[in-house]
């Protein structure tokens, strides 16, 4: 079974800092790299690298073709990948010493998608499938919508939280993967049962996954309730955390692992790449990923 993955890719600006900048400071940084990035590149990467077959779709600018190479030597499809007149998405990133980020994103060419590149790139795709978004690439009400009528098992990483977002057909998703902040965001709660209860009262149909970063990860439908803790690790960039937990359990999940198998399967996946610099880079394989 395939998975489309409809995301945004971007060149990643990454900056090392003592601290944040704060407002009206100016700093001199410990070092910078340009690579890779963009949730939905990250996730692809997190699939690909998990064994799962995908599909990735978007939007690259002139100034992005390393980004689809990229995708194509780590296994992932980019067939459906456009390429526009306007610059790649990008991200300048502070990373400070205890490896927590900072993001700014423009969003460049993962502005350009629209309702038409939807349907005609899921038009092309088995309805079995599955298909994972984020909210950083345009038209993500018309995605959402274009493949639930197409019978899609519609996967969310609702992130970032914004107005735009806020108004979508979020009744529409089958699996919401988010973290503690974009749960508050989404219901209001702050403490991780409340979210969840919150959660699966508003969109009875969906399932979630929470991610509670050293706390570990709960899932969440209807009553029913899997806590695994997260596996340990020396946090040294937690860029593409998230984006490595998700690609691994959707990749869990399709190939018939059982829920809390695949949590543990993706925090132990998300550990390794927290102790590892960078983003797309730093995304195991898995056969590096050992569970307990």
């Amino acid at each position: 079974m395939a998975i489309c993955n409809f995301g945004s890719l971007n060149i990643d600006f990454v900056y090392r800092v003592d601290r944040f900048v704060q407002a009206g400071e100016t700093v001199n940084s410990l070092g910078y790299a340009r690579n890779v990035g963009g949730k939905g590149l990250n996730q692809s990467v997190a699939l690909a690298r998990a064994g799962a077959r995908v599909y990735h779709a978007g939007c690259v600018g002139p100034d992005g073709d390393f980004l689809a190479d990229f995708l194509a030597e780590n296994g992932v499809d980019t067939a459906y990948l456009q390429r526009v007149e306007a610059p790649t998405g990008h991200a300048v990133i502070q990373v400070d010493g205890a490896g927590q980020n900072c993001i700014l994103i423009h969003a460049g060419a993962n502005g350009c998608v629209t309702r038409e590149q939807a349907e005609e790139t899921l038009r092309q795709l088995a309805p079995e499938g599955w298909l994972l978004l984020q909210n950083e690439v345009s038209a993500l009400p018309d995605l959402i919508r274009i493949g639930h009528r197409r019978g899609m098992s519609v996967v969310l990483n609702p992130s970032p939280i914004t107005e735009e977002l806020l108004q979508a057909p979020l009744e529409l998703v089958d699996w919401f993967i988010l973290n503690e902040t974009e749960g508050a965001a989404l219901t209001g709660e702050r403490e991780p049962d409340r979210i969840a209860r919150r959660l699966t009262g508003l969109y009875p149909r969906a399932a979630f996954v929470l991610t509670l970063g050293e706390q570990g990860a709960v899932y969440a439908k209807g009553d029913r309730r899997i806590a695994v803790p997260a596996v340990p690790a020396r946090a040294v960039d937690t860029t593409a955390a998230g984006d490595t937990f998700t690609g691994y359990f959707l990749a869990e999940i399709m190939r018939g692992t059982p829920v809390e198998g695949a949590l543990h399967v993706a925090a132990a996946a998300a550990a390794l790449a927290v102790s590892r610099p960078g983003a797309a880079a730093s995304i195991p394989r898995r056969s590096e990923v050992k569970c307990p």
